[in-house]
């Protein structure tokens, strides 16, 4: 490669962190190429037709915890994106036909509550209070750079100190409520202000959901609390894109491109460059050599290591990253029906127009959970069901709906996984008919109602998706995969590996889900490295 850069930075992958990554150094000032494996944008957050006449969320579907400030500065509302907000967050059917509706406004979640126990309708405000206090503080902190712990600076000292403001502005009490809480399982923190075991069962779902964790792991508080950053308090929130969340991605694409960013399509990178122990490009799968200022990564963390020469890298930073936890925990199943579920007892129909959480107790999600750590699939599966055509008819053409399930807790090579010729086949199989058992428990007659079905294992996801181990979050966040430790201790301020490379992806901090934060926050510090050459 030539001494002058293609490029200030490269991005690998088009998913809606590397968009915001470019969109951000873009607006900074910086030359931007984004680079995407796939024929489209938007990695997680793509929309997929199922069915001739129906389109689902291909993996992830809701977009409420899509950080608002990206909306505002990247102008995306112009761009095309409309953001839907159902009336309810959130549905916990029960099996007798009784269930708990979640709705945006906490007072009409616990008048709601009323009839079926008093001391849940007294005690949830005061709950989703507590719970938007610690949030608030947790804000900061999704959206700060993590410390230098081995060796901090005084600009680390600058964000401690910020850091503690923000925390003594909660009050004596909250802080140590906060510090209390952090690290606990999310089944004592909501389990110590709830009693009722289906509410217990839909708020805390929160705390495992795309996690192979179960609710006694402790720092699954932390991952609900996270959950909560930006709005929702106990209830969570439940948002869509108009069009899916491949709308999302598309705005996110027309901003960056408005800024001067390119995006190449089927663009699948194979290297990552280095000279003198610094990234300074790629090589594309088509043997196309870009170089570049900085090599920007959207992609996880295993993934990106593996892109380096390993001679560059260091064995012992090599067995360090190949111990980043990944473990696959959630298939996919979307369903295209000829008409809405028939959710049992069901007197009005919004309360299916947010999540519909399938999780009656915390023991539930537990033995889920546990299923998965003995490498089976869950015979009792978590669901996280959404019926986004209920308020977003563009989804469908000719009538009917789509249906799209987070199922957990399937390992990404069950112990029982069938052999054999066909093999692969035979596990979505199975993995679809025991959604549909599960769900038909709730909404008798539903699989009669089912037109076609799209069903993706762990396997399928890391091969579509290029997820490792099938993990939708990059890496598990855990404790130990956490702020200063995502995704490893000492690469956890974006800048990874080897100098010139970073992270912006899920693996990095603040972590998964469709927020767009580790991009933005990427930016910040790569532009900043930018400055000073």
């Amino acid at each position: 490669m030539g001494s002058v850069s293609d490029h200030d930075a490269v991005v690998i992958g088009g998913g809606t962190n590397g968009l915001v990554c470019a969109a951000y150094l873009a607006r900074g000032g910086a030359s931007v190429l984004v680079l995407e494996r796939a024929d489209e944008v938007g990695g997680v957050a793509r929309t997929a037709q199922i069915a001739p006449g129906f389109r689902a969320p291909a993996l992830l579907h809701t977009v409420e915890r899509f950080r608002r400030s990206i909306v505002r500065d990247l102008r995306l509302e112009s761009r095309g994106l409309e953001v839907i907000r159902p009336p309810v967050t959130a549905f916990a059917p029960a099996r007798e036909g009784e269930g708990i509706a979640v709705y945006p406004d906490p007072r009409a979640t616990a008048e709601g509550l009323r009839s079926r126990s008093a001391r849940d309708s007294d005690a949830f405000g005061s709950f989703d209070r507590r719970i938007r206090s610690i949030a608030s503080f947790l804000a900061h902190v999704a959206a700060t750079t993590p410390p230098d712990i081995e060796a901090p600076s005084l600009a680390d000292a600058m964000t401690a100190l910020r850091l503690g403001r923000a925390l003594r502005r909660l009050g004596p009490r909250a802080l140590h409520e906060t510090l209390r809480v952090i690290t606990m399982p999310v089944a004592d923190l909501v389990g110590d202000a709830l009693g009722d075991e289906l509410l217990r069962g839909v708020v805390a779902a929160r705390g495992v959901a795309l996690t192979a964790m179960g609710p006694w792991t402790p720092g699954t508080a932390s991952v609900f609390l996270m959950g909560s950053v930006g709005g929702g308090g106990a209830g969570g929130d439940t948002a869509y894109a108009r069009g899916g969340p491949g709308a999302l991605a598309t705005a996110l694409e027309r901003a960056g491109r408005a800024l001067g960013v390119e995006v190449r399509r089927a663009a699948e990178v194979a290297a990552v460059r280095t000279r003198d122990g610094r990234a300074v490009g790629v090589a594309l799968a088509s043997g196309e050599e870009i170089s570049s200022r900085v090599v920007v990564s959207a992609i996880d963390p295993k993934r990106t290591l593996g892109l380096v020469d390993p001679v560059v890298l260091g064995p012992t930073l090599l067995w360090r990253g190949s111990n980043i936890r990944t473990p696959g925990a959630v298939a996919k199943v979307n369903l295209a029906l000829s008409s809405a579920p028939p959710f049992r007892g069901l007197e009005d129909p919004t309360v299916l127009t947010g999540r519909v959480v399938v999780a009656p107790s915390i023991d539930y999600l537990e033995r889920a959970a546990d299923d998965h750590k003995y490498g089976r699939a869950s015979a009792g599966p978590f669901l996280e069901v959404t019926i986004p055509s209920l308020t977003d008819p563009t989804l469908v053409t000719d009538g009917g709906h789509v249906v799209s399930v987070l199922a957990h807790h399937v390992p990404f090579a069950p112990r029982d996984e069938p052999k054999g010729k066909n093999a692969a086949t035979k596990m979505r199989d199975a993995i679809g008919d025991l959604v549909l058992k599960t769900l038909e428990e709730y909404a008798p007659g539903l699989p009669d109602r089912v037109v076609a079905r799209q069903i993706l294992t762990p396997s399928d996801l890391e091969r579509e998706f290029c997820l490792s181990g099938g993990c939708i979050q990059h890496a598990e966040p855990g404790l130990d995969q956490f702020f200063a430790w995502r995704p490893l201790l000492g690469h956890a301020r974006y800048r990874f590996g080897v100098p010139g490379l970073y992270l912006a992806g899920a693996g990095a901090h603040p972590g998964g889900g469709i927020t767009g934060a580790p991009g933005a926050n990427a930016a910040r510090q790569i532009l900043a490295d930018l400055k000073r050459g």
